[in-house]
């Protein structure tokens, strides 16, 4: 798969929420959306990230933004993640990984010398029109929002 570029039209996709509820790319548009990709509920990296997020989504809101997170875990993972953080967003279980496939997201990892499949942590900002706006692969999992926030000074 060719690598995204701010610019391109974000890749199509169905998915599902923590609620059990069907989300697609179409149902995003209209608004500005962070759809943001991580590997796993509840590890520090990611919670921290999450709870970046939560604690600045009123400023993003305010800017025009929401907020949605994409991980290989369970609808039922991800509402005990939202639950368990009063996280106040979506969520949406990519368990086969097409989503994260289809944003290039999903590659081999490497830890301790022994080599996986796993989500690589991206930050895709999709404007109104469904068009990649900013792409985030350097994030800053405790100040992301802020990282975001700043990227449009």
């Amino acid at each position: 798969m060719t690598k995204l570029a701010a610019g391109d039209c974000a890749p199509d996709f169905k998915s599902t929420d923590q609620n059990g509820k069907t989300v697609t790319l179409a149902d995003l548009s209209g608004q500005r959306t962070i759809l943001y990709f991580y590997p796993k509920d509840n590890t520090s990296g990611c919670t921290f990230e999450a709870l970046s997020l939560r604690d600045g989504k009123a400023e993003l809101a305010r800017m025009g933004f929401r907020i949605i997170g994409v991980s290989p875990d369970s609808e039922k993972s991800h509402r005990n993640f939202c639950e368990k953080n009063e996280l106040g967003f979506t969520l949406l279980a990519d368990t086969d990984h097409s989503v994260c496939e289809a944003y290039g997201v999903w590659a081999e990892k490497s830890m301790y010398g022994r080599k996986y499949m796993g989500v690589l942590r991206t930050t895709f900002i999709i404007d109104a029109e469904g068009r990649i706006e900013k792409i985030f692969d350097k994030v800053d999992t405790k100040n992301h929002y802020r990282q975001i926030l700043d990227s449009y000074k």
